[in-house]
């Protein structure tokens, strides 16, 4: 029998957190579409990097409405092109 290791654990129960959660940051793929890099996007924005990097992976518990207006406007979107909500 194999031990499964703390960290495993704690792996499979973020995913099937991860998994269920019903409203997500797309921001990943509104840089694709419009070509534009992480670090591009932090100089559009004045933002650093790292902030910019977790919003990109989907690492933030709560958004801050002045980040999310900020990238809007240097990449002349909407809101709704930056959030998904899953039903």
């Amino acid at each position: 029998m194999y031990e499964l290791s703390s960290k495993y654990i704690v792996n499979k129960i973020y995913l099937e957190v991860y998994n269920k959660v019903m409203i997500r940051l797309t921001i990943d793929k509104a840089l694709k579409s419009a070509g534009i890099t992480r670090y591009e996007l932090a100089k559009r924005t004045g933002i650093q990097y790292q902030v910019i990097d977790k919003y990109y992976k989907n690492a933030v518990k709560r958004y801050d409405s002045y980040v999310l207006e900020r990238i809007c406007d240097a990449m002349n979107c909407e809101i709704k092109d930056l959030i998904e909500y899953k039903k």
